[in-house]
């Protein structure tokens, strides 16, 4: 029978043992020459091993594959170019930080990989340990732990090829490099594909990443293979490296550099082991405190707390200032046009609806400002390691925190951010419980209502909010990972990238896109609900028999001031509740009014009357409009211009219970439409309807809890 023939290429530093292992594998049957049109030594063999003959090339000893060196070249284009069945990366155990980098560049290329851990029983000595297990789960690829100067373990490296082999398993491990420099990835990437450049041969995003290294050789392939067509991708290569110096106040290559130690620093936490270098980075020195088991979380919390403080006290001057401000814009309105539906529509519909919008921004931009600025530090990855051994417990890895840190935020990226985990049940529960974190567009419903109620605690009871809802996801999970989505979580490792000092213009860059999608949300899917939600709650207007009733109380009010039967206070007070029932009545009326009536009974064991059902309603298109609903059914409600604000018009006509459990509300039901839109496309149908009908569900059954407890101690 014929023997089955494969070849496996040899990788590794220098001084790992690599040639010892070659000479394990192929004894006396080694050939030595150069590389094709290089003075490279090519050392190469063959062995014939439980029906193989196996093909054995010693590639040069290499730091990494980017191409600065002729021995980097050589191992890679040969790699690229002769596409070996296998590649077995020899790894010093001894040293695994440094070692690794080079697996993290095989990675990329997306070979077929066996990593053998050489020189074990120097880590055994030592006293260290490294779990085998996880670490191969982590990285995809099977270990072997060898030691060769014994010749031990040269038949397990073997057998593992020949599995590997045989299997064909394509699962990929991706290095994630950061958002800029994977946004920047995928749109030269893009204009790769577009121009069929090294079209089979190489992955566009690998040929991207190259180039944004400045790697020479790359870049020679694509300008031989294009011709002119590569002043188009040398541009546009241009553009996106002085982009990212001007964010990251660094070169690209630098950043990815720091990324793929990231990702070792991560796979080696996960697995507790150390790296074996005796000099301890500043990284470590603050990893020692900010992820310690103990403190870890409670710092996490207190910086939580501090931001919510922060977003609440400090936003609230300038909230004062833009309020000021549409107050005067609308009383300039109202003396303009003349009284009627379109000074209505104006002022009610449009100010008081957008404007109870607008004027949150400030509370969004120091959010987001402080996000971007953990985010950029370095500290949002420590936060998923830190939630890791809680994650463990509920089912889901630490890493389904990244997406869920996301979902603070937006909740869109959020769902699409649950792309990273590569296990269908991980990803699936990790989106259906996003939704329980508090995205950017619930903060002015708990920014509105916290203020309106608990005035002098509204950071601290926002702040709660929030709380609630992670301890409400951590419930969720458990719950489908315990029912709809049996099973063990898939490893990952947790890239712990090197803290760094954020920059200035970085942070207000990523500040401003964040702040921008919000401001064009108030002028564009606001403004256009909050005309639909005025003409709903406009029309149909009451015939004009409804005001005589009206008018003649007014006239006897006026009657009885003037002969000074009532002091001025009294009319004024008498005339407002006359004004205000004038207004409940044409409200009642409106087509809001009867569809709140009518859906009114579903939300009465809430505590929710139908005005904060109509408003609950109208966020399911988007949060936001939760608040702009409210202001726009109180303008209209209100005949006065000199009309109060609209905290105070809520905090007289409902309790801090009510508001809170509005709040806890809010919080519980999907996000938006727009998101449901997301979900569905990365989902599918059924996962989309189960997502509105369980999140609403518990909604409506927390809410109803926490009413009718909390009515008992009123």
């Amino acid at each position: 029978m014929k023997k089955k023939e494969m070849t496996i290429a040899l990788a590794g530093n220098p001084n790992s043992g690599k040639t010892t292992i070659f000479n394990n594998i192929t004894g006396a049957r080694q050939h030595v020459g150069n590389y094709p049109g290089v003075t490279v030594e090519k050392k190469y063999g063959d062995i014939t091993y439980k029906g193989y003959r196996i093909n054995v090339v010693d590639l040069p000893g290499t730091y990494s594959l980017t191409a600065y060196s002729q021995d980097e070249v050589v191992a890679r284009d040969y790699i690229i170019n002769e596409k070996p069945d296998i590649v077995v990366d020899i790894i010093d155990s001894s040293n695994l930080e440094r070692n690794l980098y080079l697996t993290t560049q095989l990675i990329e290329l997306e070979v077929p990989l066996v990593l053998v851990f050489n020189m074990s029983d120097m880590v055994e000595a030592s006293g260290k340990t490294i779990d085998i297990k996880i670490l191969s789960d982590l990285l995809n690829a099977p270990i072997i732990k060898t030691v060769g100067h014994k010749n031990q373990g040269t038949e397990d490296l073997l057998d593992a090829a020949i599995k590997l082999k045989e299997d064909r398993y394509n699962k990929k491990i991706k290095i994630k490099y950061g958002e800029e420099i994977e946004n920047e990835i995928e749109k030269i990437s893009k204009l790769i594909e577009s121009k069929n450049i090294l079209s089979g041969r190489l992955s566009s995003k690998w040929i991207a990443l190259k180039l944004l290294e400045q790697d020479k050789k790359v870049i020679g392939q694509v300008k031989k293979e294009t011709g002119t067509v590569y002043l188009e991708i040398e541009q546009e290569v241009g553009r996106s490296i002085e982009h990212l110096k001007n964010i990251l106040r660094d070169d690209p290559v630098t950043i990815i550099a720091e990324s793929r130690y990231g990702f070792i620093s991560g796979a080696l936490a996960e697995i507790h082991s150390e790296t074996g270098t005796d000099k301890v980075s500043i990284s470590e020195k603050i990893d020692q405190v900010f992820t310690n088991r103990i403190l870890g979380l409670p710092i996490f919390g207190l910086l939580m707390w501090l931001l919510f403080q922060l977003v609440f006290k400090v936003g609230a001057y300038p909230m004062d200032w833009i309020d000021i401000g549409f107050s005067k814009l609308g009383d300039l309105f109202t003396r303009i046009i003349p009284e009627g539906l379109i000074r209505s529509l104006v002022v009610d519909g449009i100010i008081g609806g957008v404007g109870g919008v607008i004027i949150f921004t400030p509370n969004i931009i120091l959010l987001f400002l402080c996000i971007a600025i953990l985010e950029d530090s370095g500290y949002m990855a420590r936060v998923a390691f830190i939630m890791d051994r809680l994650m463990h417990k509920i089912g889901l890895h630490g890493k389904s925190f990244i997406p869920m840190l996301i979902g603070f935020g937006c909740t869109i990226p959020a769902y699409m951010g649950a792309r990273i985990l590569e296990n269908r049940k991980d990803r699936l529960t990790t989106m259906h419980v996003n939704t329980f974190m508090s995205c950017g567009a619930r903060l002015p419903v708990y920014i509105l209502l916290a203020g309106a109620f608990f005035p002098q605690i509204a950071g601290n009871v926002i702040f709660s909010i929030y709380v609630i809802g992670i301890i409400v996801a951590i419930l969720m999970a458990k719950f489908l990972r315990a029912t709809r989505f049996k099973g063990e979580s898939a490893p990952f490792v947790m890239e712990l990238p090197p803290y760094r000092i954020p920059t200035f213009k970085g942070i207000l860059i990523h500040t401003w896109e964040r702040t921008w999608l919000y401001l064009k949300k108030a002028g564009t899917i606001i403004l256009a609900i909050s005309i639909i939600m005025w003409i709903l709650f406009t029309f149909p207007m009451i015939g004009e028999n409804f005001s005589q009733d009206y008018d003649g109380e007014i006239a006897l009010l006026e009657q009885s001031f003037e002969s000074n039967e009532i002091t001025e206070e009294e009319y004024e007070i008498s005339i407002t509740e006359v004004e205000a029932m004038m207004g409940a009545e044409r409200l009642a009326y409106s087509v809001a009014g009867r569809t709140g009536r009518f859906v009114e009974p579903v939300f009465k064991p809430l505590g929710f009357d139908w005005k904060l059902a109509v408003a609950s309603i109208s966020g399911i298109a988007a949060k936001e409009i939760v608040v702009s609903t409210l202001g726009t059914l109180y303008s209209i409600q209100e005949a006065d211009e000199e009309s109060e604000s609209l905290m105070e018009n809520i905090s007289k006509e409902y309790n801090p219970l009510i508001g809170y459990n509005f709040m806890l509300f809010t919080l519980l039901y999907f996000p938006c439409m727009a998101g449901m839109a997301v979900f569905k496309r990365e989902a599918g149908w059924k996962e989309m309807w189960f997502q509105i009908g369980y999140t609403m569900l518990l909604a409506w059954v927390v809410s109803f809890i926490v009413f009718q407890i909390g009515r008992i101690f009123i």
